[in-house]
């Protein structure tokens, strides 16, 4: 199949599963800009600090994000990693797309052809 360890497949379908939500996925956008507290975090969104909190813990399970405790302020990070094992995982099905394209361009060439060598034949 791949050349990717056996235990990513767990890996990939924790963050599949946290990168499943919008939620979260605005939440990891909005970390790629830098750190940012839970308070921050939660601003854009119409939902409790407990709903926030839930939303980071999934994050943080799946490795995508890291809190960090400096005095009072708890601010998160991104964490890339989970997300290069998606790229790579990813990237293996794009190489079959781009493949099966290819194929199809061959395919719709010679079909092009054919119906140039039937309307000779028909004369």
């Amino acid at each position: 199949m791949t050349d990717l360890k056996p235990d990513i497949h767990d890996r990939l379908s924790e963050t599949f599963g946290a990168l499943a939500d919008p939620t979260r996925r605005a939440i990891l956008a909005r970390l790629a800009l830098g750190e940012a507290s839970v308070t921050e975090l939660g601003e854009p969104f119409e939902m409790s600090m407990p709903a926030i909190s839930k939303h980071l813990k999934v994050l943080q399970r799946a490795g995508l994000i890291a809190r960090g405790r400096e005095a009072q302020w708890r601010p998160c990070r991104l964490q890339a990693r989970p997300l290069q094992d998606v790229a790579g995982w990813v990237e293996h099905y794009r190489r079959f797309w781009e493949e099966s394209f290819d194929r199809l361009d061959d395919y719709l060439r010679e079909l092009k052809k054919q119906p140039s060598k039937n309307r000779e034949s028909k004369k």
